[in-house]
């Protein structure tokens, strides 16, 4: 772990399943709010939504309308649910325990003084509270999320900064942050829950709990 401290230049996180222990939280949320539709609405909105780690909570919500439910949401429909679905996770997403190694991990580099950055599909306002709230703030340089989309954010953030994009780590547990580290030629770590089977190809290092590989 000392090599890794000491060369990494930037670590990005996603948050749920990566920083926070709040997977459930959100799974159960889109089951409570497609509850109207039937079980059988449930369970595919339940797993498109874990198939779909990362992508803009607005997004998901449209396409389960549309594909799932088999109508549209309006707008302004669209925008009562995700008030509806930020306020039924809000509370338990900051009460929610730590992932292994996370607070451990980001004391190590607040120490070394290594920047650190939230990289959500939770809307960005959103994340920003929770991160706040749940005595984070400190450790972040920058909280982002939807609806910029995780790529886009990420590339930002290396020019901005200047960033070499090799020394920079980005720590996640979905395919979309593992394309917005690919894409943007960053080093990459899946967090896989221990006893469940990787969703990253095979070259993709993985643990069950957050660590700083050696770059």
């Amino acid at each position: 772990m000392e090599n890794g401290r000491a060369g990494w230049q930037a670590v990005f996180f996603d948050f749920d399943g990566v920083i926070a222990d709040s997977t459930a939280v959100k799974m159960r949320a889109f089951a409570t709010l497609f509850a109207p539709y039937g079980q059988q609405v449930q369970e595919a909105v339940v797993r498109y939504h874990l198939e779909n780690g990362g992508m803009p909570r607005r997004e998901k919500l449209r396409h389960c309308h549309a594909a799932i439910v088999g109508r549209a949401i309006d707008e302004a429909a669209l925008v009562r649910q995700g008030v509806e679905f930020a306020d039924m996770v809000r509370e338990e997403v900051i009460a929610s325990p730590y992932i292994d190694g996370a607070l451990e991990t980001l004391r190590i580099l607040a120490q070394g003084a290594i920047p650190c950055f939230v990289v959500s599909g939770t809307p960005g306002e959103e994340m920003r509270e929770i991160v706040e709230r749940k005595g984070l703030a400190p450790y972040f340089r920058e909280v982002h999320g939807s609806p910029q989309g995780k790529e886009e954010i990420v590339a930002d953030i290396l020019v901005r900064h200047a960033l070499v994009p090799k020394r920079c780590l980005f720590i996640g547990d979905a395919l979309a942050d593992y394309r917005a580290a690919h894409n943007n030629g960053l080093a990459f770590l899946g967090i896989v829950p221990q006893g469940q089977p990787t969703i990253f190809p095979d070259s993709v290092p993985t643990s069950p709990s957050i660590r700083l590989p050696p770059l």
